[in-house]
């Protein structure tokens, strides 16, 4: 396996060096050190995955939906209490602080838990009519790219739902946070994952995608990071027409009406904003305020943000740690600077700490005019734009004004405002006085350049399945 400073690939069941004995560095965000390598694969590692997740899918997709059940629940289990080593891992390695590592471990398992759970069910049989019925059944090898920003979530939407549905897996984790990928996968394999089911790899991204998508082995891709890698990844997927699902970039609104509880709205949206220091696609990150309450919001709201703690993720004072790379740091000094340069004013926040570490403040920008960059450009870290609105169909305009589509929030009490919003925001995914992460059990997916197709939920098992039809049988049983 992987020590604490060494990360190996998982090929066949076997945890092993790279062929080559290269590796990558692994980056320590809060103190800009190298402190651990992550073993990189090459051209013969991958044509060694590619075989080994070939020969396992017969066997695999053939054992009974409860057997392969069992395994994904005893992960969980394992999982489960490795939790309290592997959020300092992933802290150290990502930058989030113990008490965020230790909360997406905890849905990790939730979400390995759900899919063992549910596996057995969405493996049956689906009577349609007389003589009629669909068949759920693997749709073959699937290729999973996961990011650095929340990834015990993303390798476990990916993993758990493929492995459910009788799909081997090879799983290009994240350089930048190793430990996740293997503390994951060694779990699956201490569970009795057979050889060849779940596949590890690491390395450069682009030799590892055009490789693993060029081979006609692979069935499905299935991707959660940037929408230009994502157009990148399905144009590649194109040649041998494997299924994509997508999960891109994110710039969400929240439109806070007049009647909003401005106690429960500004928390709600400060510690979901800050969560990971905003590296979320998901996170609000343009707020629409009625005229009305706008000096009181941006009032509040920017005492709240002020009162953040920044520091070290290991401590536990620390409410936001650093950003994960110096290419983050340099994204929010470029669109600072754009916006400021146009016009915008910086209510609190706006330049990089002077400290060791990729550390930006909580950012609040306002005055911002439509042309500037970072309403359009997904922030992907600590910037809120704050605007006020005087018609409810202006916020709408506004909040619909960008390329992309994951999620939209709200707050109002007003239940014809709160069907108007709903029906006319342009999302995969509204929330009404409410912001949280997405639980195992529900789909979740973009519109527009935020991708398409669904992780989570029956649907999430569904995107791993071909649903063969069949006519004419007399007897079902």
């Amino acid at each position: 396996m992987s020590d604490a400073r060494s990360h190996e690939l998982f090929i066949n069941g076997k945890w092993r060096a790279g062929g080559s004995r290269a590796t990558l560095p692994v980056i320590n965000p809060a103190t800009e050190k190298v402190f651990a390598s992550v073993a990189s694969a090459t051209v013969s590692d991958l044509d060694e995955t590619l075989a080994s997740a070939e020969r396992s899918r017969n066997a695999w997709s053939s054992r009974p939906a409860k057997e392969r059940a069992e395994i994904l629940v005893a992960a969980a289990r394992v999982l489960a209490t490795k939790i309290e080593a592997a959020a300092r891992d992933l802290s150290a390695e990502q930058g989030k602080t113990i008490a965020e590592a230790t909360g997406e471990y905890t849905r990790a398992v939730e979400t390995l838990e759900w899919n063992g759970r549910h596996a057995e069910e969405l493996s049956a049989s689906i009577p349609m009519a007389p003589n009629r019925m669909i068949v759920p059944e693997p749709l073959g090898v699937v290729a999973a790219f996961t990011p650095w920003n929340y990834p015990a979530v993303l390798i476990a939407r990916k993993l758990a739902p493929a492995l459910a549905a009788g799909c081997p897996v090879i799983l290009k984790g994240a350089e930048e946070t190793p430990s996740v990928a293997v503390h994951i996968v060694e779990s699956l394999r201490q569970a009795g994952v057979p050889d060849g089911v779940v596949n590890l790899v690491f390395g450069v991204p682009v030799h590892i995608s055009r490789h693993l998508l060029s081979s006609p082995i692979v069935k499905v891709l299935t991707f959660t990071g940037s929408t230009a890698v994502g157009k990148q990844l399905a144009m590649l997927a194109a040649n041998n027409l494997q299924r994509c699902i997508l999960e891109l970039g994110g710039h969400s609104p929240v439109i806070v009406c007049e009647d909003a509880d401005l106690a429960k709205t500004i928390p709600a949206i400060s510690e979901y904003k800050f969560e990971c220091a905003g590296q979320s696609c998901n996170a609000p990150s343009r707020i629409f305020v009625a005229r009305s309450r706008y000096e009181e919001f941006l009032s509040r709201m920017t005492e709240a943000v002020r009162k953040i703690r920044i520091g070290l993720p290991d401590d536990a004072a620390t409410d936001m740690g650093p950003m994960a790379n110096a290419r983050r740091i340099e994204a929010m000094q470029r669109l600072t600077k754009d916006a400021v340069e146009r016009g915008a004013r910086i209510e609190t926040g706006g330049a990089r700490l002077d400290r060791p570490g990729f550390y930006w403040p909580p950012t609040i920008l306002t005055g911002v005019p439509k042309e500037a960059r970072v309403l359009h450009e997904e922030p992907f870290g600590p910037i809120l734009t704050v605007a006020p609105f005087d018609a409810l169909e202006e916020a709408i305009e506004e909040a619909n004004a960008t390329e992309y589509g994951l999620a939209a929030y709200f707050f109002t009490d007003a239940a014809d405002t709160q069907r108007k919003l709903t029906n006319s925001l342009s999302a995969g995914a509204v929330s009404v006085n409410y912001l949280k992460g997405v639980s195992a059990d529900a789909p979740y997916g973009g519109v527009k350049q935020s991708g398409y197709g669904y992780e989570g939920g029956e649907q999430g098992v569904r995107s791993f399945q071909i649903l063969k039809m069949v006519n004419g049988l007399s007897s079902f049983g």
